[in-house]
């Protein structure tokens, strides 16, 4: 018998994938070229010569079996060393060997770290706006997603909300910052109060509350800034990461789980995280990715990119009268459309060609979503169309 919970999914699928392929289509009919497809965070930079470089090198000296061997579970000892290496550096926290598990990307060190630390019934927070597919990720675990409404003046945290809904069945907080899908980056003083809110609230219950922290996008940040290492303001971390963005690797499928060394248990994760992998098969990451960020672990793409489309675009949405909040980092943009159903405002923009993804799957109605990872000249072209769309649907501009 099939399993009804996987066959009721099917009518919910990516609101995102599904945009995207949508575009994909229209593509085949005027040359994708004019399709001003917002849909996918898919990064367009390409990934640095260097890595290339590296995986050749390797391909032709490395012995078969250093090549495409299986590595030990928790990953090779030396790209763990070189992790915990640079984390250590970067931000001043005495990361070891033993506190770095290698994953497929973000999603398996998510994966990984809602097992570690919930039990089925077991509840973990998280803050609209936030990436649709934290729903199953979690929930199919056995606990529960809990979603904080957004606080749609800044998308900082709602406070207020957050403190109301924490409770004893509390095991965790999922942030991510830099923010998909608003681009915002949680200030110090947000990081701050969040993490005296649990400190207070670890007391209260009686058990430890982490923070699982997913952070693709820490390396795309605005302004000469860097968004605040969440390791660095509360013990309980576990910090989820991918190479997709940085090295604009999102194929590749190489990140990793780092446990924060004063973490409850800190000692026990790791291994507990290989125990976790072979229930859910999500084990052993390919050896020759991880060789290659090792040798490539603080460098990053070109990803000004980013930042000169979303000036570009913030620009422009601002000028025609949108409500905004300006991005922080990341490739994404989340405005108040212009008519209370995002959905409806989102079909109307596809008659014009411009793939916008509407707010609701991230919870927040009322707003849509673009990934500005495109090249800039097809930003620059879209922007008299989105002006064209504006003033013809809404008389707007």
């Amino acid at each position: 018998m099939l399993v009804q919970k996987y066959i009721d999914m099917l009518g919910a699928k990516s609101v995102i994938r599904d945009l995207a392929g949508k575009a994909a289509e229209r593509g085949k009919e005027i040359g994708y070229e004019n399709v001003f497809d917002y849909s996918l965070g898919n990064p367009s930079v390409p990934a640095p010569d260097a890595y290339n470089e590296s995986l050749v090198r390797m391909i032709g000296t490395l012995d078969s079996r250093s090549l495409h061997g299986y590595s030990p579970n928790p990953g090779l000892p030396e790209v763990r060393d070189a992790v915990a290496a640079s984390l250590a550096k970067r931000f001043g926290i005495p990361y070891k060997r033993e506190h770095i598990f290698m994953t497929s990307a973000a999603a398996s060190a998510l994966a990984h770290a809602f097992r570690l630390v919930t039990e089925p019934g077991d509840e973990i927070l998280t803050f609209a706006p936030y990436f649709p597919e934290y729903g199953p990720y979690v929930n199919l675990t056995g606990a529960v997603l809990k979603v904080v409404p957004a606080d749609t003046e800044t998308f900082q945290i709602n406070f207020t909300q957050f403190e109301s809904m924490l409770n004893e069945k509390t095991m965790a907080v999922l942030i991510n910052t830099p923010n998909n899908p608003s681009g915002v980056v949680y200030s110090e003083d947000t990081v701050r109060r969040l993490s005296d809110i649990l400190r207070d609230a670890q007391k209260k219950y009686s058990h430890p509350i982490y923070i699982i922290s997913d952070e693709p996008y820490r390396e795309i940040v605005f302004d000469g800034k860097a968004a605040p290492c969440i390791s660095a303001f509360y013990d309980n971390t576990i910090m989820c990461y991918s190479f997709s963005k940085s090295l604009s690797l999102p194929g590749d499928r190489i990140g990793y789980m780092a446990v924060n060394p004063a973490a409850e248990g800190a000692d026990l994760m790791v291994n507990m995280a290989v125990q976790i992998s072979r229930g859910i098969g999500h084990n052993c990451p390919t050896a020759l990715m991880q060789r290659a960020v090792a040798e490539n672990i603080d460098l990053t793409a070109d990803l000004s990119v980013y930042e000169t489309n979303m000036n570009l675009i913030y620009d422009k949405l601002v000028d025609l009268g949108f409500t905004v909040v300006r991005p922080g980092g990341t490739f994404y943009i989340f405005p108040k459309a212009l008519e209370a159903d995002s959905v409806a405002f989102a079909q109307k923009a596809l008659k014009y060609d411009l793939v916008l993804v509407p707010g609701d799957s991230f919870g927040a109605p009322g707003f849509f979503r673009m990934a500005y990872c495109i090249d800039t000249e097809k930003v620059v072209r879209s922007l008299p169309v989105l002006e064209k769309f504006v003033k013809e649907e809404y008389g707007a501009g």
